[in-house]
């Protein structure tokens, strides 16, 4: 029997939840929609939904589980939470960067933030970013903060240039 993650985020769509999973599956390696469920016509006098339209989609990116509500347009995403995207290298953070960034907010962009087209926030962060700004006292990690807040897509090669000096 597969281990059952703990805690796993809900994220509240209008009525876009399906097309967001299929869209967020498909910009991750080793990810899929494992579950989707329906409203019925019970409780519609509360849900107001259509019965037989989507009420939930279950899915994984990169090993990690979501669900995706569509719960009508009460509730919109703001940038009090994010969704962070770890990145080893410069190609995979212009890979995501472009494939999420795409359609969203451009004004919404900055220091490795943007947000989708969905509204939904995500942070693309190269790993070694702790590595570079850990430390605020030393004079290398307060020029590679310098450097970062200056961007918007993060800059692996540039940070590291800053950090150097």
């Amino acid at each position: 029997m597969p281990t059952v993650q703990k805690i796993a985020p809900c994220l509240w769509f209008d009525n876009q939840a399906e097309e967001a999973a299929k869209f967020y599956v498909s910009v991750f390696k080793d990810s899929k929609i494992t579950r989707t469920s329906h409203y019925s016509e019970a409780g519609k006098e509360t849900h107001h939904q259509r019965p037989g339209s989507v009420l939930t989609v279950e899915f994984e990116l990169a090993g990690q589980r979501f669900t995706a509500l569509n719960g009508g347009p009460a509730f919109t995403f703001n940038e009090a939470v994010s969704l962070q995207v770890f990145c080893e290298t410069q190609e995979e953070i212009d890979s995501f960067w472009q494939k999420l960034s795409e359609g969203g907010d451009p004004r919404a962009q900055q220091c490795g933030w943007l947000k989708d087209k969905y509204g939904l926030s995500w942070q693309i962060v190269p790993t070694v970013i702790a590595e570079l700004i850990g430390d605020q006292k030393t004079p290398a990690s307060q020029r590679a903060m310098v450097a970062m807040m200056k961007m918007k897509k993060l800059d692996i090669a540039a940070l590291k240039r800053a950090y150097a000096g």
